[in-house]
């Protein structure tokens, strides 16, 4: 095996590697999307909506904390 089968076998093995990770990351955002747990489609307004005084995505909790002090 030389250097040139190597590094086919190398590439074959990245870009397989890399669409299941895409894959796997696809279905993360839609599971959590579906669950609840996370709105994805609000940070994808932030470019829309991107004015000085628009309302921020999600609270900071820790602002909460600091206001209950």
């Amino acid at each position: 095996m030389d250097f040139k089968e190597l590094a086919i076998y190398a590439n074959l093995f990245m870009t397989v590697f890399l669409v299941l990770m895409l894959y796997g990351y696809i279905i993360h955002l839609y599971r959590s999307e579906k669950r609840g747990e996370k709105d994805y489609e609000k940070y994808g307004k932030i470019a829309l909506d991107d004015e000085i005084d628009s309302k921020p995505i999600e609270e900071d909790p820790s602002a909460e904390n600091k206001k209950e002090e």
